[in-house]
């Protein structure tokens, strides 16, 4: 008789028992789950997290994630530097004569000297996508690549004038407050950037690529006080594509240095001229 009240007693503790197991297991089956999707500096990451994870979980979870992505997004590299020229040019070929109607004690590299410091070159890539070929505790290894401008401004100690039909380059008889030559390149790099640890979160910075670049746009533009402003699109014997040799050097979060060296004569008109730029870097991989 006892055994058989002790097991009536025990029946509502089984069913409250096996109602709240129930519950459990319908909250476990409802459990909602939802897609994170993170974009940041170190690139796009989708994970799927349970609407029971901890907030101070979720961001974790996150960053692992990114850590684990081999493919990253960089935003908002900046180049701004100078430039100089190095001219190879035959002065004595028929082709570039004809180009040059200037005096004949003219036609020599003193003509194209550049005010170096006024003479500058901007390079913009709003994004690149890098590759990260090499990870290690002491050493990183990253490929990347995006599009971006390459431009370029060279400002003339001479009074040159550029003309069209027929294209050709003159000394003018003024004195110019201004007086240079831009020109717009579609740029795509492609950079190999390393990166060594000095000391606890110092990174020692450094890569080369090459870069492929396309003509948009070329003008010129003069201020005098006798003109005024003069502004005059053109192709203006320039060539339509460069390439160009890059390099840069930094500590990470302190400094970085580039440098680039165009590969590809500046003309296709005889004029053998070849841009080297160098300065600052803002941001990177």
């Amino acid at each position: 008789m006892k055994n058989i009240f002790c097991t009536i007693a025990a029946i509502p503790c089984l069913l409250f028992s096996a109602r709240s197991l129930a519950q459990d297991s319908d909250t476990t089956a409802k459990k909602k789950k939802h897609h994170a999707i993170t974009i940041s500096n170190r690139g796009f990451s989708i994970k799927t997290i349970d609407s029971t994870t901890p907030n101070s979980q979720v961001g974790k979870i996150k960053d692992t994630v990114e850590e684990k992505s081999r493919f990253n997004i960089s935003y908002a590299m900046v180049d701004l530097g100078v430039n100089i020229i190095s001219d190879n040019t035959n002065y004595a070929d028929p082709a570039v004569k004809t180009f040059l109607n200037v005096p004949a004690n003219r036609q020599n590299k003193s003509l194209f000297d550049l005010r170096t410091g006024k003479s500058i070159n901007v390079n913009i890539y709003p994004v690149m996508v890098k590759f990260t070929a090499l990870k290690a505790k002491k050493q990183r290894i990253y490929i990347s690549t995006g599009l971006g401008l390459q431009l370029y401004n060279f400002r003339y100690e001479s009074p040159l004038t550029y003309t069209k039909n027929p294209s050709s380059v003159t000394l003018d008889t003024i004195t110019f407050k201004k007086d240079k030559l831009a020109l717009d390149y579609l740029n795509v790099p492609l950079m190999f950037t390393f990166k060594t640890k000095l000391h606890k979160d110092t990174w020692l910075t450094y890569g080369v690529g090459i870069t492929e670049g396309y003509l948009i746009a070329s003008w010129t533009k003069q201020e005098s006080g006798q003109r005024g402003k003069v502004k005059l699109r053109d192709a203006f014997g320039l060539a339509n594509t460069n390439t160009c040799l890059s390099a840069e050097f930094g500590v990470e979060g302190i400094f970085r240095f580039f440098a680039s060296y165009q590969l590809t004569s500046l003309y296709q008109n005889g004029l053998d001229q070849h841009p080297i730029s160098f300065g600052l870097r803002f941001g990177g991989i």
